[in-house]
């Protein structure tokens, strides 16, 4: 694994070490969870500067075999409430995006950055949406990706706010990939539901998490229902959501075809 240092904007050169993978302990869990047996391509983890956030990292993992990842369309992961970028590759998730080209996927890049206070929604000092929208096409650009063929996939407050950033921008993302999104079933997100009739989306939600509940009136509310729609046992985190992902990139990447 490549760890890169390139800075963008004020904040300079900074490098960061990558935590050792860990497959199991997670969340107290003391449960492995699946990783795919494929190689590593290029991962990267950044520091870039946003006008609306300050510092945050940015995280980039390319398929084996491809490089830099030069001209490869992206998919672009929101994180959950107790995770960063930073710390994406210890659930194993460079070693899908090369399992997945492998498998016959279009090969993609999978990109992250850090959120908000509030996680993926503005806050009223912090707007991790303008953050997505007006400055990270910039940084794909600046390193070579195809910035303009896009995908949005996110899990738990990540899954929540890639619902939300849909909303407010309904034409960013050619595909909408929801894990477990973090709502209740009275949340306002429902009352702007018109964007889900705008693009393919897909919902992924084990029977057993908290959010199920809401994940179901969703999927049931939504104007175009969610194909792949997918449940499953299984509660709120890795265990369940990495045996999804293999088949839920593959899912994701075909929107670049």
């Amino acid at each position: 694994m490549l760890v890169g240092a390139a800075g963008v904007g004020a904040a300079g050169l900074a490098a960061y070490a990558v935590a050792p993978r860990r497959v199991k302990g997670l969340f107290g869990m003391g449960q492995d969870f699946f990783v795919p047996d494929a190689a590593e391509g290029q991962v990267r983890i950044e520091r870039v500067t946003s006008a609306t956030l300050g510092e945050i990292d940015l995280m980039t993992a390319v398929p084996h075999g491809h490089g830099d990842g030069a001209g490869l369309p992206v998919v672009v992961a929101l994180h959950g409430a107790s995770q960063s970028a930073e710390a994406l590759p210890d659930f194993g998730l460079p070693r899908f995006v090369t399992a997945a080209v492998e498998a016959g996927a279009p090969p993609f890049v999978l990109v992250a950055t850090d959120d908000g206070p509030a996680g993926w929604v503005p806050d009223g000092s912090t707007d991790p949406q303008a953050m997505l929208r007006d400055e990270l096409p910039g940084w794909l650009e600046e390193r070579g990706y195809d910035a303009e063929r896009r995908a949005l996939w996110g899990w738990s407050r990540g899954g929540y706010g890639a619902l939300r950033f849909h909303q407010a921008e309904p034409d960013w993302a050619r595909a909408l990939a929801l894990y477990s999104p973090a709502m209740s079933p009275g949340d306002p997100a429902f009352d702007d539901l018109g964007a889900l009739d705008t693009l393919p989306w897909g919902r992924w939600c084990a029977t057993d998490d908290a959010y199920s509940d809401a994940s179901v009136a969703l999927a049931e509310q939504a104007p175009v229902a969610p194909d792949p729609r997918v449940q499953g046992t299984g509660g709120h985190g890795w265990t369940y959501w990495n045996d999804q992902t293999l088949d839920m990139f593959g899912w994701l990447a075909g929107a670049f075809e």
